[in-house]
């Protein structure tokens, strides 16, 4: 087995070991995104310069007999939507091609205060607006497992890298399933945090009711050490809630006898690809064999979930948007002749189509007159769709269904139909309305040999749970050992 194949967990013992040094590690790293990203276009930066100094910092400890933390000197990169110190962060758009920040965000930051070596950052649809990473304003990603499909979105750059293993772990925001599609599209595993257990603090935002950032790996184990790390409050985010963070590897036991799982009726819905149905379906039946109470459940709103979610999600996009208007920072348009031509201009030329799109659409469910009909009531729907996973949630301790619809399609296949696109989300929008946790992991692959992901969804700050039930999965089927030719 190559270096760049392992696990965090594996890498972190052959480090302590003084089998191997972070060095070394970043080096074969480098070499293999040299070798392949042309291929996948996971990457929009590289911090080679920091990543190495890094990676001698750890070094040094380990020479010395020091204790290291789980994630020092393991390279990882981050999606090109979290503020990182000196380091360009584009958001995928031309409109911040060129803005550097003066701080980090609070996610990076405790990945820094770990060790942990940052390769640079990652691709995504622009502003985290799509489901195929074809919205950057910079390039498209492939998807290792089919270089002719879509990686999945926004957080597609994440999801690639990690599969291809050009990175151990990655970092992906999700606003409506981000992490989670692009995770079951590329075969890793993804997690959405509950909202507020990850400070979103330095993280750009789209969406800010909706927003969260979570860990990208390639086992559940993995995963597990990356909430250790960027879980907890933070006072710098007003939306980050003071509880106790436990330790998640102690939630890693092969046993779910007695967990009651519900299985949504709702979430099994007309067209969904019959493979990512009869593998859903297989995984649910084995959760049955292991001794888990498995039994169905009905979630009534969740038909509404996307209609809800573009009409608050893009009312707070055009509201956190306004601000890129050519002045502060960022794009500004030349040979403009007044201020407002300048403005116009600028966000013209800076945004995207899909940007603009929703923009327009939020602008117009704010607007006087269409507020109570839209907003108000879609805010009233996204109320009683967090009160249906909270009766849920009085009889099952999980909630089990599909992550996507279909596995990867093609690049190019649905930019045409936006409302096909957004469809993409389906399964994962509720997750993002309710606040609730949420990880994905693959459970089968389709007859073209693409993954397939499995949805475990669970009460707010139980992402313990999720774990248990994800890696109980993960090590009966070990169908993550499985990994892309490129």
């Amino acid at each position: 087995m190559e270096l760049y194949q392992l696990t965090v967990h594996e890498l972190h013992d052959l480090l302590v070991k003084k089998e191997v040094t972070s060095k070394e590690v970043t080096e074969v790293l480098y070499r293999r995104i040299t070798e392949i990203d042309r291929k996948i276009n996971a990457y929009l930066l590289l911090t080679e310069e920091e990543a190495f100094r890094q990676a001698d910092k750890v070094d040094r400890k380990i020479g010395r007999g020091e204790g290291i933390e789980e994630l020092a000197g393991i390279p990882i990169a981050l999606k090109d939507i979290l503020c990182t110190k000196g380091i360009r962060t584009t958001c995928g758009s031309r409109i911040l091609g060129d803005y550097v920040p003066f701080y980090d965000g609070t996610a990076v930051r405790r990945l820094k205060e770990v060790d942990a070596v940052i390769l640079g950052k990652l691709n995504m649809d622009e502003f985290a607006m799509g489901s195929s990473t074809e919205n950057s304003g910079f390039q498209i990603t492939h998807n290792p497992w089919g270089l002719d499909r879509v990686p999945g979105g926004s957080s597609g750059g994440s999801a690639a890298a990690v599969a291809a293993d050009e990175c151990f772990a990655a970092l992906g925001t999700d606003t409506g399933g981000s992490i989670r599609q692009p995770a079951s599209c590329c075969g890793v595993v993804g997690m959405k945090p509950t909202y507020g257990r990850v400070s979103r603090y330095g993280l750009v935002a789209f969406a800010s009711s909706l927003d969260q950032i979570g860990p990208m790996t390639k086992d559940v184990e993995d995963c597990a050490i990356l909430m250790n790390a960027i879980s907890g409050y933070d006072p710098c985010d007003s939306t980050s809630v003071n509880v106790e963070v436990p330790d998640y590897r102690q939630s890693l036991v092969k046993d779910v006898k007695g967990i009651r799982i519900g299985i949504p009726d709702e979430y099994f819905v007309e067209g969904m690809d019959p493979d990512v149905e009869s593998s859903v379906r297989e995984a649910i039946g084995q959760f049955g064999k292991w001794g888990a109470d498995v039994r169905r459940i009905s979630l009534p709103h969740t038909e509404y979930a996307v209609a809800i979610y573009y009409i608050i999600a893009t009312a707070e996009a055009s509201s956190n948007l306004a601000r890129y208007d050519g002045v502060k920072y960022g794009f500004r348009s030349k040979g403009y002749r007044d201020l407002m031509e300048m403005y116009t201009q600028s966000r013209a030329k800076g945004f995207g189509r899909e940007v603009k799109r929703r923009i327009i659409l939020g602008t117009y469910v704010l607007s006087a007159g269409y507020y109570d009909a839209y907003y108000r009531k879609a805010s009233q729907v996204r109320t009683l769709m967090r009160r249906d996973f909270e009766e849920a949630f009085q009889h099952v301790d999980v909630i089990v269904a599909p992550t996507a619809p279909t596995p990867a399609f093609r690049i190019g296949e649905k930019t045409e139909n936006p409302l096909q696109m957004y469809l993409s989300d389906i399964h994962t929008i509720p997750v993002n309305l309710a606040g609730i946790p949420a990880i994905t992991i693959p459970c089968g692959f389709s007859h073209e040999n693409l993954p397939i992901g499995l949805q475990i969804m669970g009460r707010h700050f139980d992402e313990g749970k999720l774990l248990r039930v994800a890696y109980t999965f993960e090590q009966n089927k070990k169908y993550h050992l499985k990994r892309p030719t490129l």
